[in-house]
């Protein structure tokens, strides 16, 4: 199946080729970015590397890529200007995701096509793709917390020693500020978090603060996440070619279906596979974690009540 990054030259469409590239999933990974040479570049870069890694087309190009896609994945998007506000910034990246939602539609994408978005702010975004494109909700996706949960559940394998992978727990709710901490279902191996050695409240809050503040962390540091969006946007579109039917924490728009939340893109449990959304699922969560996504809807709202449409 054909994946084609949008924002591909860019740091983290880059890094997501590179990921994509590793797991040998896609059959063909397009590279799309307003600067052709820097595609072209990384699209080279990728191929020098097939053969040790997956036997894939890798190419470079435009929105003519888009007609005959399986996950268009949207990566482009703008950063912050020392003088502006947040609102300011999600104007800006609001036109510029407007601009190419109109040129992916005028590139006629197959009605089968999974859309993935990326660029931020991801679940407004995700939203305004869900009403411009005219494809079925279920093929909408935003990457929405699964960066923030695999962010997470890393910080609390480092405290507590533990493998990554048998470190489990959830962030849902907005990519942004008012994101949600799913303490109820967190567990090392099985076991439920509260009962592990080492671990207290004021250690979690520690942990989750620092989640949140990871793009700062990396904006500072290194100037941008790259390796672990990439990871992250690897998740979802494997699990979208190969139907893996994986329960992951994307964004997508809600009408009701969970939680009674509606009108609004945010994260929720979701199994995702062929053709994107296939389910939600309302798992039981503590009552502050259901508070936590009702406010993470009403923030989302009064965003979307803002933005330049």
């Amino acid at each position: 199946m054909k994946v084609s990054i949008i924002g591909g030259g860019g740091l983290v469409g880059s890094c997501a080729g590179f990921a994509l590239q590793a797991t040998g999933a896609a059959s063909e990974i397009a590279l799309l970015d307003v600067n052709k040479d820097l595609a072209l570049g990384q699209a080279l870069d990728l191929m020098h590397g097939g053969p040790s890694t997956s036997d894939q087309v890798i190419s470079s190009g435009g929105y003519e890529h888009i007609s005959d896609s399986d996950v268009i994945c949207i990566t482009a998007g703008l950063r912050r200007k020392p003088e502006e506000s947040r609102l300011d910034l999600i104007n800006r990246n609001t036109e510029l995701f407007l601009s190419i939602l109109a040129e992916v539609a005028k590139a006629k994408p197959k009605s089968s096509a999974v859309v993935l978005v990326v660029s931020n702010p991801v679940d407004v975004l995700t939203y305004l793709a869900a009403e411009r494109l005219g494809l079925p909700t279920a093929q909408v996706l935003g990457l929405g917390t699964q960066l923030d949960t695999i962010r997470f559940r890393s910080l609390l394998a480092l405290h507590l020693g533990t493998p990554p992978k048998q470190t489990s727990a959830l962030i849902l709710g907005e990519h942004g500020d008012s994101m949600v901490p799913i303490w109820s279902g967190a567990t090392v191996a099985g076991l439920p978090l509260d009962k592990y050695p080492n671990w207290s409240h004021q250690i979690g809050t520690q942990i989750f603060e620092r989640t949140k503040k990871s793009g700062a962390e990396m904006l500072k540091t290194k100037g941008g996440a790259g390796f672990a969006v990439g990871v992250a946007i690897a998740d979802v579109i494997d699990s979208v070619i190969l139907d893996k039917n994986l329960i992951l924490p994307v964004s997508s728009v809600l009408r009701g279906e969970v939680y009674g939340l509606r009108d609004v893109a945010l994260s929720v449990p979701t199994k995702v596979g062929h053709g994107g959304r296939k389910a939600m699922l309302e798992i039981d969560l503590w009552p502050k974690e259901l508070q936590g996504l009702k406010a993470s809807e009403r923030s989302l709202k009064e965003t979307l009540a803002l933005v330049k449409k």
